[in-house]
């Protein structure tokens, strides 16, 4: 049994790590409120700009934008967003195995990865996994002017034929226990299909300024970019939730360890006092004989 000098340093050490825990969980519910206060900003735009696309695009049929064809080329861009640092439970190891699967699971595409964040980064480089571009040290740093940089390549080589699919990796925000491990595929952008109920195709004709082609090419790269965007958005908020949750989890445990050393100490103690006694007492005895 190790000492009360052992136990009660040990003790000391978990309520240092208490306190760790307790600041963090405090500081990423802070961050987790701001982010989800983003989110809840982003979406009516996202939403609003991808029923747009979808209006122009169900009343435009005989046009062929690049961006709405898929190209011959079998190489994909997969854009994988985790967090730099951990201590946020299974909030990486969730998504990127999702990852992993998607891309083994479909041996006909060449998979190649732009990774927003290390932990991402970091993981899929060990598997063998093609890493074009990575960003790190990202948090807080989500912009639209980022997310239009970030895709402009893919979207160009899209265009051109040199890219079949560009797809999303992230996690969706839920609520502060749930994170859902996402992936999307964001080009070609996908249209409704049409039926004789559908109500886009039975929406009012469209007049085009200058031409329909033109607002094509100026409204889907901007539909790509939100949507690349709120994916950041979503990601950064459920990160700061999971941080949340397990550092909740770790301060809880802290305390059921406290109680649990306690109680070992106090039985050390009173192990330790018995002994003491039992060594008065049998000096006493032999004394007196």
């Amino acid at each position: 049994m190790p000492s009360l000098k052992d136990i009660r340093n040990r003790i000391a050490s978990v309520k240092s790590t208490q306190q760790i825990t307790k600041a963090m969980k405090m500081v990423s519910g802070a961050k987790m409120r701001r982010a989800h206060d983003a989110i809840v900003a982003a979406r009516p735009y996202a939403a609003k700009v991808e029923e747009l696309v979808q209006r122009v695009a169900a009343a435009s049929t005989d046009l062929a934008h690049p961006l709405l064809r898929r190209p011959d080329s079998r190489r994909a861009v997969m854009v994988v967003v985790t967090s730099d640092r951990g201590l946020c439970g299974g909030f990486n190891n969730q998504l990127l195995r999702k990852v992993e699967l998607e891309i083994k699971g479909q041996p006909e595409w060449d998979y190649q990865v732009v990774a927003v964040g290390r932990k991402g980064r970091d993981y899929l480089r060990k598997r063998g996994v093609d890493i074009i571009d990575s960003h790190v040290e990202m948090g807080g740093k989500f912009t639209g002017d980022f997310a239009q940089e970030l895709v402009a390549g893919p979207i160009e080589q899209f265009a051109d034929g040199d890219v079949g699919r560009l797809s999303l990796a992230f996690n969706a925000f839920r609520s502060a226990i749930s994170q859902v491990p996402t992936v999307e595929e964001v080009l070609p952008v996908a249209l409704p299909e049409a039926t004789a109920d559908d109500t886009l195709v039975g929406s009012p004709e469209y007049l085009f300024e200058p031409d329909p082609i033109a607002v094509l090419a100026a409204l889907l790269p901007r539909y790509v970019v939100s949507r690349t965007l709120r994916a950041f958005l979503e990601s950064e908020a459920s990160e700061h939730s999971a941080r949340m949750t397990a550092m909740d989890a770790a301060t809880n445990n802290a305390d059921e360890l406290i109680r649990h050393l306690t109680l070992t100490m106090n039985r050390a103690r009173q192990a330790m006092i018995t002994k003491e006694l039992l060594e008065i007492v049998g000096g006493a005895d032999a004394l007196a004989s």
